[in-house]
């Protein structure tokens, strides 16, 4: 894997700056896809050795731990605070050495004593997540093997944030890949023996890799840093605003997982299977959302060297070119996914143990999930941009606050009656509403984003959605019975496609969209280059 990522990082090098964060974008995309696909392969293992069950029930409160903490530890918290002090952090005489050796070490040993504290209070922890879970001896096993990722995926996602911004992608794109690798071999080795204790292990193996994975490269980034002078006050006095910011972003990336917990605390009570419903459908849902935000995964170090320059006008370019390239390509996402819903979960999940009820109810939340996904997305652009600036902003967790209050009293005032389809449906009225308030904060914390430039383009990007879903739906009722599930979603994606494209072609108002727009500019002034490199090369 290292040789692969090694030649792929070469080959971005070779080309002009005006290509690299397309060369980035594209190699993130290939081994962020990789790994996708893997965990569709790990996924439907899961669903043919032991279906849609209370075993799999008990596996996925384990699950809520590497859930909570990989958004805190690798994704969202740790890179929203990591990714701009290490982008400081370069630009100043002494490098990136010192901000790692006075934070690293106490990041390890406090996770390490977290870790252990998980482990001891599995039987505890299992009671309060799930307080309605009828194989709670399975389940406490395997919180006690996942609570290893607590730790692994600390060191993961400082390595990651760290090689963000030095725009080295590829090996925290490679992440996934590894840790799929081992939750597979975890579970194709070890399920006779253990059942499905052998997943658990698998995730707390797949963790370790994720870290070995990044340590190459993160070594050789230490290497090349100069090393810092004697005197401990230009490292205090560098590190005290990321120590103020940490509480908000730690406050907000909590808040936003309790939305999955709190559907899984809710749906303890329902009939056996309906948590491994609302986790079949939100893996396939969050697909094309965390492809469409690795986009904003490879701007972000730009958007932080902008606010560093205290570069209004840039940020403001790069905040509008990311809300409508990936709200367009999640909306063309959703078109598919509410149109050919009982196909993609019947071709990715209906073998073994799955049956085809399973697949029916997987479906219809698959189909209500979806309508949050630009919600999501847009809770992502945003977020980004408010923790762009080095200081501490309480907003992005009162926000998505605002949205998990929604999903709650939604949720509960309405399981009895609708079962998981109201937690779906409760998901999805939160976060949209989250996403809403962080835009409208973004407008006016952080760049004076247009409403008149935005809101065409954006318009436009629905009706296209809107009419792709029609057709779509059209499409699929229409499809012989015994046309086989892979040609009907081939066609389905061409039709969606085309759709787009023509509703797209004859709204145009002249002109490239605002999305193009802005990164043309961006280009065309250098805004957003990276910090010590010439025009003219790569990162």
């Amino acid at each position: 894997m290292s040789v692969v990522l090694d030649t792929a990082r070469a080959t971005v090098r070779r080309l002009p700056l005006r290509h690299a964060m397309v060369g980035a974008a594209g190699l993130s995309a290939m081994l962020i896809a990789g790994g996708t696909a893997l965990g569709f392969v790990r996924d439907l293992l899961m669903a043919h050795r032991f279906g849609a069950s209370g075993s799999t029930d008990a596996f996925l409160v384990s699950w809520t731990i590497p859930e909570t903490v990989s958004p805190l530890l690798i994704e969202d918290a740790m890179a929203l605070v990591m990714v701009p002090a290490v982008t400081r952090a370069m630009a100043g005489p002494d490098g990136v050495r010192p901000l790692v050796r006075s934070t690293l070490p106490r990041l390890v040993l406090t996770l390490a004593l977290v870790a252990v504290g998980t482990a001891l209070a599995a039987p505890w922890l299992v009671a309060a997540l799930a307080p309605g879970l009828t194989d709670t001896a399975d389940a406490v096993q395997c919180v006690r093997w996942t609570s290893v990722t607590v730790l692994a995926f600390g060191v993961t996602g400082f390595m990651n944030a760290t090689l963000r911004a030095h725009h080295c992608f590829g090996p925290p794109a490679a992440i996934y890949l590894a840790y799929n690798v081992g939750i597979l071999t975890a579970i194709v080795t070890l399920t006779g023996r253990l059942g499905v204790v052998s997943a658990a292990i698998g995730v707390a193996g797949g963790s370790l890799l994720m870290a070995a994975v990044q340590a190459p490269a993160f070594a050789r980034r230490l290497r090349a840093a100069p090393r810092p002078p004697a005197g401990p006050r230009s490292r205090s006095a560098a590190a005290r605003p990321e120590l103020l910011a940490v509480v908000p972003v730690i406050v907000y990336t909590l808040t936003r997982q309790s939305q999955v917990l709190a559907e899984r605390f809710l749906g303890s009570g329902l009939a056996a299977g309906s948590i491994s419903y609302l986790n079949y459908a939100q893996k396939v849902a969050q697909v094309p959302m965390v492809l469409s935000l690795l986009i904003v995964t490879v701007t972000f170090p730009r958007l932080a060297r902008a606010s560093a320059d205290r570069d209004t006008d840039g940020m403001r370019r790069r905040i509008e070119a990311d809300i409508v390239v990936v709200g367009g390509l999640v909306l063309c996402a959703v078109a598919f996914l509410t149109a050919f819903a009982p196909a993609i979960v019947g071709l990715l999940f209906q073998h073994g143990n799955f049956t085809a009820a399973d697949t029916s109810r997987t479906a219809l939340i698959l189909r209500i999930y979806s309508l949050g996904l630009w919600g999501q997305a847009m809770v992502g652009v945003s977020a980004r941009a408010l923790f762009a600036r080095s200081q501490p902003l309480w907003r992005p967790a009162l926000c998505v606050a605002a949205g998990l209050a929604v999903t709650v009293v939604f949720g509960a005032l309405l399981v009895g009656r609708f079962g998981a389809v109201a937690l779906a449906a409760g998901n999805a009225l939160g976060i949209t509403i989250a996403a809403l308030l962080l835009l409208a904060g973004v407008r006016a914390r952080v760049a004076p984003i247009g409403l008149r430039r935005l809101g065409p383009d954006v318009a436009r990007l629905l009706a296209a959605a809107a009419c792709a879903a029609a057709v779509g739906a059209m499409l699929a009722r229409s499809f012989p019975p015994g046309l086989p599930l892979p040609l009907q979603l081939a066609g389905g994606a061409c039709t969606v496609t085309a759709v787009v494209a023509l509703v797209l072609g004859a709204t145009r108002r002249g002109g490239p969209t605002l999305g193009f727009r802005a990164l043309a500019a961006d280009e065309a002034t250098g805004a957003g280059s990276a910090p010590g490199v010439p025009r003219g090369e790569a990162p």
